[in-house]
This record gives C-alpha cells, structure tokens and sequence, in this order.
C-alpha cells in the first residue's frame, strides 16, 4: 500500500511529545512491512524553532516532506502551523496515495489537506492520539474550532483510530455532537508501540548519574512535557512526601511554563533534579538509570513515555488519566488517583522494596512485549487499512 501520514510535526521534533514517537513509530513499522511510506508535515523543530535539514529526504524507508511554517509566532503562542505550499504539495502526492492517515483532529494542516484527498475519493484514517477531550489542554481554543469546523472535519473521516476503548467512546460521542455521518465512520481501537530493541540493551547508567548528581540510592524518574495536565506538580509533592532520605526525583522534560512552579514547590531539595529535555542517547541513559517511573496525569491518551519506561524495565505509578488500567492487573506498578496521598503512599512502597520493584519491572517489559510492539501495531493498521479500501472499492470510490 501506498500510505501518506499527515503530521503538523515529526522527528526529530520530539519536544512536542509524545505524537511524534508514535507517527515515527507506526511509520517505520509500516515501512518495514513493505509499504510505500510518506510523511508530510511542517519544518517544526520546537515551539520556536525550525529544522534546518532538508526539505525532502528519505531515511527508514520513509520519505519525509517538509513545509515551511510561514508565521512561527503561530506556532509559539498557539501550537498551530501556517504551512506554506502544503495544500499544493498534497495535491501532487495524493493522486498516487491508497490512505491518507491524518494525525489529531483540531490542526491547521487537517484543514488544507483534508479536502483534497476527499475531493480525489481518498479514503481518510484518524488518529486523534488523546486529543479530543475538551477538559484538557486548550480548552477555549479546541471549543471554538469544533464549532467552526468539527463537522465538516468529522464528516471527511472514514475511521477513527483511538488508542483505547475509552478514546473510542470519546470519539463517538463527538462524532454525534457533531451530527457528522456517524454510520459511515467506523472506529477502532489500535494502541501505540514501542521499538524493543532500542531498549536491548540500554546504556550503562553510571556517567548519567554521576553528571546529575544522582547518588546510589532508587531513582523516580518524570518524562513528559513540563505542563499541568501531566500532574508533575502532583508527583513533586508526592516525593517530598514520602520523605526517603536517599532517593532521588529526576524530572526530564521540556519546560511548558510551570518550571517556576515546580521549583517552588521544590524548595530547593537537591533531592529534585530538573534536567530539562534530553534527546538521544542521554534519554535512554534516564531510563536506565531509574528504578521507578511516575506519571499522575490527566487527560492523557496512552503516554508513550509510559510504554517505553516500562520496556526499560521500570515499574509505572500511574493514575487513571494514562488510560493503562492493565498495568496494575499485570503486576507491572500501581494505578492510584492523582493525588498527593495516593502517588506518595505508593512512592513509599516502591522505594523500599527493591525485589518488589525487579518483579514488577519484569513484569512491566513482558507486558509491553505481548501488546504495545509496533510490529503489532503495524499489522492492526493494515488490517483497518485493507478495510477501508474495500469499502472504498464497494462504494465505488
């Protein structure tokens, strides 16, 4: 199959999380299995600055285009892209392409291209990676966009990809608040993935705890986007908390504006370490240097950090907001409230057990072993993928 994945973002732009590890992710995946793959998406490096490679370029199988964002103040303030030439590139590339895969619902380059592919009879996959709930993130901003344009969005949709059951509900029911054509969309729930061997084996860990001060004692370990929704606010005051004298708390992550904040609440501990974004071989060296990883957030779609700390081998403290229920069924951590009280009650049990914490690290690897590998992942695309086409080929597209 001719696949054509459209991204406001893409690698290496992984300050904007979590999306970009999973579009890159299911890319390469796909490709691996033989499909021609395509990834069209904006010269986005950050929230402020631009790529500075090429253009076009292939790389994993994958060939990569790239428009110029004409206005990056846009970008800055309001995460949208102003892609030049983007509607034209997509023009020339669609005619060629079976799917189109759009990546999130409420983008600027869904916008552009959309319409097009729709006009040529393409058929359209979403999806929306946690995206939809209107109670996290830019609430005003993602209200507003739906009542100017979520129905003609969601009526160019033809499947919906949700990461979990919960997402798929979601998706439903704002398909519905739409009056969008809800019979003709299907949706199905296809999780994300990790690459195993990136994790096998990971780097020794020694340097990494040496150059941040990390000491010999159990490492919690944050990774995520330094924002309120992801609860590190929570987790700080957790830690503190659960006041064990030789632990440490190793918060990794682009600052998203509560930097200030979390230092306050930090009080100076030098148990506390902010190591701000780390990329490359200085993230892997995190995750092999810690011993649990926690995430209270809220409103979150299926971290991916969350997957790849626990095919490092970490047990997950998670809260229901990761939509990981499984975890806890499987032995691989704990899924507690986003409390301060709940995470420091937990936080206390991992950081004095390390056997507990061996077992359930073994555990959390099996687990993403057996469900979250992008081979797998691959293979429940094509299968949605192949579906669309014949339905396509029914209706006479």
């Amino acid at each position: 199959m001719r696949i054509l994945h459209l991204t406001p973002y893409f690698r290496p732009a992984y300050a904007f999380g979590g999306v970009v590890r999973s579009v890159e992710g299911m890319a390469k995946a796909l490709a691996k299995r033989g499909h021609e793959v395509t990834v069209l998406t904006t010269d986005a490096l950050d929230h402020e600055r631009r790529y500075a490679g090429p253009r076009d370029e292939t790389s994993d199988g994958i060939r990569v285009l790239r428009c110029a964002n004409i206005l990056p103040i846009a970008r800055a303030r309001w995460n949208l892209s102003t892609a030049l030439g983007m509607k034209r590139m997509a023009a020339s590339l669609l005619p060629i392409v079976d799917i189109l895969h759009v990546h999130e619902f409420r983008t600027s380059e869904n916008l552009l291209v959309m319409p097009v592919a729709e006009r040529l009879g393409k058929p359209i996959a979403l999806s929306p990676h946690g995206t939809l709930d209107l109670s996290t993130g830019r609430r005003g901003m993602k209200a507003a966009w739906d009542r100017l344009f979520g129905s003609a969005m969601a009526a160019r949709v033809d499947h919906v990809l949700a990461l979990t059951d919960k997402e798929v509900h979601q998706a439903r029911m704002l398909w519905k608040s739409f009056g969008a054509r809800e019979s003709s969309t299907r949706f199905s729930s296809v999780p994300n993935g990790v690459d195993l061997g990136e994790f096998s084996p990971l780097p020794a860990a020694a340097g990494f705890r040496d150059a941040h001060i990390l000491g010999s004692g159990p490492i919690v370990l944050f990774m995520g986007r330094l924002q309120a929704r992801k609860g590190v606010d929570v987790l700080v005051k957790a830690f503190l908390a659960a006041d064990s004298a030789e632990s440490r708390l190793l918060i990794v992550g682009p600052d998203e504006g509560m930097l200030p904040e979390l230092r306050r609440l930090a009080f100076g501990d030098p148990r506390i370490i902010f190591a701000g974004y780390l990329a490359g071989q200085a993230r892997l060296e995190a995750f092999a240097a810690a011993d649990i990883f926690a995430l209270p957030a809220n409103g979150e779609g299926q971290p991916m950090a969350a997957l790849e700390a626990m095919a490092a081998g970490l047990p997950a403290l998670l809260s229901p907001g990761c939509n990981m229920d499984e975890v806890e069924r499987h032995g691989a951590g704990y899924v507690v409230e986003a409390s301060v009280e709940a995470v420091a009650d937990k936080l206390r049990v991992l950081l004095d057990d390390v056997n507990l914490r061996r077992e359930m690290g073994s555990k959390a690897r099996l687990l993403v072993e057996e469900r979250y590998t992008w081979k797998q992942v691959a293979i429940d695309l094509e299968r949605v993928y192949e579906g669309m086409l014949t339905e396509d080929t029914r209706e006479g597209r």
